[in-house]
């Protein structure tokens, strides 16, 4: 072989060890820059994020009650610190859909930052009776009225949404310019026993778990209809679960399964709310002796985001375009998922 090419078979080794090098060592920022489209197809696990709330409850349930697998899925939840790494999680492919709890909110700004990330298949709306969202003080505060928190330490769960609406509802109860501090929700009920705070805006379970172990007690529920929406019956669609539309459109046989299980799962906890309730320890900060007092949000699948619902929804999202956390409108419409 002449030395001419053998130095061109060398150097097409070379390449080659270079390249395999750099996708080796460049796998996930690679995987973020293309969406990780040539994997995706061949995807058998469907990873869906979720955060650690009661709000992701028909997730829990499809998992522990064998629904994906009877769908023939084989699902991984994902657990995330905020809603706001979920959706990123979404918009550089290294997972498939998010679960109920995932903030709405997030939800339109991945949107706006991503056109056609996801649709929407299930939401969770909350209430006075549908408890999800509520403020709590320390279980020996005095405090009758949120406006009686006015010079206090407030904190409220991470991301836009949450501090959104926490300073919403301050407003709501005459402070001008409110401050929030934001914590992790795990930290919440014991912020509150320590002494850190005097006063929290949150979401279930952190409400059961502050109550049943003594950190905190309930100054009100249903905040969110109430001071943001101006109605407290009305529902408050502030979580959501979704497939992204890649998923979808890569894999729409999968993703079709999917969409079904998540219903039955739904339809499971409106007709076994205690033995779903079970299905909330392990995925949150709740144990297993106290799932039984969590109150639980309710849930609506896809097919039933019309009419009222949808007008609800969508009043939410204007808040949002209002306070002009959405540089753009967002049409809820839009976003759900069409069978």
């Amino acid at each position: 072989m002449s030395e001419n090419k053998k130095a061109g078979n060398i150097n097409q080794q070379r390449r080659r060890l270079m390249k395999y090098s750099a996708l080796t060592l460049g796998g996930l920022a690679l995987e973020g820059m293309l969406g990780n489209q040539l994997a995706w197809a061949a995807e058998e696990e469907i990873r869906i994020g979720y955060w650690p709330i009661v709000g992701g409850l028909p997730l829990y349930v499809g998992l522990e009650q064998g629904l994906f697998k009877q769908a023939g899925l084989n699902v991984k939840a994902v657990k995330f610190a905020s809603p706001q790494q979920i959706v990123e999680a979404m918009i550089t492919g290294r997972i498939h859909g998010c679960a109920n709890g995932t903030a709405t909110g997030a939800l339109g700004l991945g949107e706006i930052t991503s056109p056609n990330l996801f649709k929407i298949i299930c939401s969770n709306p909350s209430n006075q009776t549908m408890v999800l969202d509520e403020f709590l003080v320390p279980v020996n505060s005095t405090v009758k009225t949120i406006g009686e928190l006015k010079g206090k330490r407030i904190a409220c769960g991470p991301g836009i949404q949450n501090v959104t609406m926490a300073k919403i509802i301050l407003e709501k109860n005459g402070f001008t310019q409110p401050k929030v501090i934001e914590l992790p929700a795990g930290q919440h009920a014991p912020a509150l026993a320590a002494g850190q705070i005097d006063g929290v805006y949150t979401l279930e379970p952190t409400g059961t778990v502050a109550r049943m172990k003594g950190l905190g007690r309930v100054l009100e529920t249903g905040v969110i209809s109430k001071y943001v929406l101006g109605d407290a019956s009305a529902p408050w669609f502030g979580g959501a679960a979704a497939l992204t539309t890649r998923f979808i459109s890569s894999d729409s046989d999968q993703a079709k399964r999917f969409i079904a299980a998540y219903g039955k799962a739904a339809q499971f906890i409106q007709q076994n709310p205690d033995a779903a309730r079970e299905n909330v320890a392990g995925y949150t900060s709740i144990e297993p002796a106290l799932a039984k007092e969590v109150p639980l949000p309710g849930f609506v699948m896809y097919d039933q985001l019309t009419g009222e619902n949808l007008q609800w929804f969508q009043k939410f999202y204007d808040v949002f375009t209002e306070r002009n956390i959405f540089r753009q409108p967002v049409d809820v419409a839009k976003l759900i998922w069409q069978a």
